[in-house]
């Protein structure tokens, strides 16, 4: 009974641990000028480039651009700027928010 107790918290720990390991920050990012999917896959394109992202959607209608990132890994406003301008796309903001 002990041995399956102990073995029962041992499993929900690692769980716990691969679970924490997964966190890392979500961003969004508004953007001008995305009008195609050529663009959003250029967009995803630079965007995977990057080491630790992850789930890249561009929202066309709306000038979204989500992204999340790894833990540790940090997106900065004057990055995506110049990632957007290089692009040929206006960067308006960037909002971040822990996963």
């Amino acid at each position: 009974m002990k041995n399956r107790l102990f073995a029962g918290t041992l499993a929900l720990m690692l769980m716990q641990g691969a679970l924490a390991a997964g966190a890392g920050t979500h961003y969004e990012m508004r953007v001008d000028g995305l009008a195609c999917p050529y663009c959003a896959y250029g967009v995803e394109k630079k965007l995977k480039a990057i080491d630790g992202t992850s789930n890249i959607d561009v929202d066309l209608d709306n000038g979204i651009v989500s992204v999340d990132v790894a833990d540790g890994q940090v997106l900065t406003e004057q990055q995506m700027r110049t990632l957007f301008s290089d692009a040929g796309f206006t960067f308006r903001s960037m909002k971040k928010t822990p996963e």
